[in-house]
């Protein structure tokens, strides 16, 4: 796993060339001047989020987001803003925010942000902050809604692990969802035998550096270091990512939560099960083209 190299850029030094180039060919990369905010970093301080917006009332997270249950893809409470950054990031509680959406929730932080001209259209309507304490995770998955995604480490550094949409069955993804649940920091190479066909890129991201991902492009964030970012998103100019993206929204994602509700633990087990079915018959077809491969050199 991990056997990729992620390239690293500056848009000053070729006028943003190489970052198209990226885009078109759908791989991500990471880019070290390009933050959406460097022009109001004061603004974007713990400090002054809790100072300015501490009183507004956000939905909170913590690791049982995925588990099946009553809390299944649900926030667990709700807290002032002010709380949560002092739990999360002073006190190291193991609680996260995410998917915020600052143009809904503080529109007058969007006056910061600037919107990149790299050939995509960036919403300001879907602009996203992420909040973590030190060692938190967000577990593997791919976004929901198949967009292409520039994100960037306003505090702290995260570790990312990527891989491309075509290493979904050697994650052992789960129908009607886009998250995986195996362990990439302790893989059990004997229960999920696949993890060791799966190739991917590992980073860690620096805070003021950007991450382009492509549509579908599955990812772990690990945050080393307590702290936010923010992503902004454009919609895929492939058809196919589109409907994909709404078949998830509109859709799977609906079906595995009735799926939870009905019968939560026999649902994720039906789930578990069709993953290893996939991600066998993906091993035999890897295997038989292996073996195919050494035919040809004999």
């Amino acid at each position: 796993m991990y056997s990729l190299e992620l390239a690293t850029i500056s848009v000053e030094q070729d006028g943003g060339r190489a970052l198209r180039d990226h885009i078109a060919r759908q791989t991500p990369v990471v880019v070290t001047d390009i933050s959406p905010i460097a022009a109001a970093r004061e603004h974007w301080t713990p400090e002054h989020l809790s100072a300015r917006y501490g009183d507004k009332q956000v939905r909170v997270y913590d690791a049982s987001f995925g588990e099946p249950g009553k809390g299944y893809m649900t926030n667990f409470s709700t807290m002032s803003f002010a709380d949560f950054l002092a739990q999360t990031l002073g006190e190291g509680k193991d609680l996260r925010m995410f998917l915020y959406n600052i143009g809904r929730q503080i529109p007058e932080l969007l006056d910061d942000v600037v919107f990149p001209d790299v050939g995509l259209r960036f919403s300001r309507n879907f602009v996203y902050t992420f909040f973590g304490c030190q060692g938190s995770i967000t577990p593997l998955h791919y976004d929901i809604d198949m967009g292409y995604v520039l994100h960037t480490a306003i505090q702290g550094r995260r570790r990312i692990r990527l891989f491309a949409p075509d290493q979904a069955k050697a994650l052992y993804k789960h129908p009607f969802t886009v998250r995986s649940y195996v362990d990439l920091d302790q893989p059990n190479l004997n229960a999920h035998p696949a993890l060791e066909y799966a190739r991917g890129y590992e980073v860690v991201l620096e805070p003021g550096h950007t991450l382009f991902m492509p549509s579908g492009y599955w990812h772990e964030f690990h945050y080393l270091d307590a702290g936010f970012g923010m992503s902004l998103r454009a919609s895929s100019p492939r058809l196919q990512d589109r409907l994909h993206g709404l078949a998830n929204l509109l859709a799977w994602s609906p079906t595995d939560r009735l799926g939870n509700k009905i019968a939560a633990r026999q649902w994720f087990d039906w789930k578990q099960h069709k993953a290893h079915t996939r991600a066998n018959l993906f091993i035999d077809a890897h295997q038989h083209m292996e073996d195919g491969q050494r035919s040809e050199n004999s």
